[in-house]
């Protein structure tokens, strides 16, 4: 078992994380965000990439997604953690607070969300986008870490770089929306055609903009809680690590397995190369 973190730069300073090192992987779909930082956690394999690169170099539409999720289950990864700053679409998530997304809405159109595509077609199960699983551990560690969090909702991932509209902000929340942010929509699908247990650490940072008693949503006070969250975050994963079974009875490790329309004799060897990773147990005999 591997875990993978997609977040911050900051995230791979976890306590007692040991055997540290850098990797470069070179994908299919071109360089990943930065390096692969790896290390050891009480003898489990960890892998993270900065989403953004280090010094926040790339915009939400920029990152490069499916060179990172390729080149983490390249690289052996299983679990894969998300971690992201989020507006808040409901009173009750206040700034600081942490939510656990099981459902997703996409808002976003500039962006590849699939592996699949020249030659090869597949159409995966994704009405749970989330790992029932590793959501239930997120939530269970944070109880017991006491930290302030809320364990369903629904993500709105919308394209940026700028944030909502107030009229967008009201839209999302008739939708039932529950937090807003810009990057988790394509590693949820990603992961899930990559069969990795995928799940969301999403920090509440604001209030977006439709909450009136408040300020409109300022970088400044979205840095300001992220800093003095990011502690939060990094306890968090460290016992979510240490916690993870080893053993995976959820669907996620085979999404693919009736997915792939296909015919065999129609994938190209180039095709086959390229998505060996994704669907080599599928279609290499």
């Amino acid at each position: 078992m591997k875990i993978g973190i997609l977040g911050g730069s900051g995230l791979y300073e976890l306590e007692g994380l040991e055997n540290i090192g850098q990797t470069a992987v070179n994908t299919p779909f071109g360089r990943t965000s930065d390096d692969i930082t790896s290390g050891t956690l009480d003898g489990k394999e960890v892998m993270f990439i900065p989403r953004h690169g280090r010094g926040h170099r790339l915009l939400p539409s920029e990152v490069p997604f499916r060179a990172n999720v390729w080149a983490l289950k390249s690289l052996g990864v299983t679990h894969l953690i998300s971690v992201s700053a989020v507006g808040s679409l409901q009173e009750e998530i206040e700034p600081g607070h942490l939510v656990f997304p099981d459902q997703f809405i996409d808002r976003t159109f500039m962006r590849p969300s699939t592996f699949f595509g020249g030659g090869v077609v597949a159409h995966v199960q994704f009405g749970d986008p989330v790992c029932g699983h590793l959501r239930e551990e997120l939530c269970r560690s944070a109880a017991e870490l006491g930290i302030r969090h809320h364990p369903r909702g629904t993500y709105i991932c919308m394209e940026g770089p700028a944030f909502s509209t107030r009229a967008e902000s009201f839209m999302y929340r008739s939708w039932g929306g529950t937090i807003i942010g810009m990057t988790n929509i394509q590693e949820a699908k990603l992961a899930r055609e990559a069969e990795m247990c995928f799940a969301t650490i999403a920090l509440a940072t604001d209030y977006d903009c439709w909450h009136e008693s408040e300020e409109e949503v300022s970088v400044e006070a979205v840095l300001e809680v992220m800093r003095s969250n990011i502690a939060t975050s990094k306890k968090l994963l460290s016992k979510v690590i240490r916690s993870i079974d080893e053993e995976r009875d959820c669907p996620c490790h085979s999404a693919m397995q009736y997915a792939i329309l296909t015919a065999r004799d129609q994938i190209s060897p180039t095709a086959r190369k390229n998505l060996e990773p994704i669907i080599g147990k599928y279609v290499n005999d």
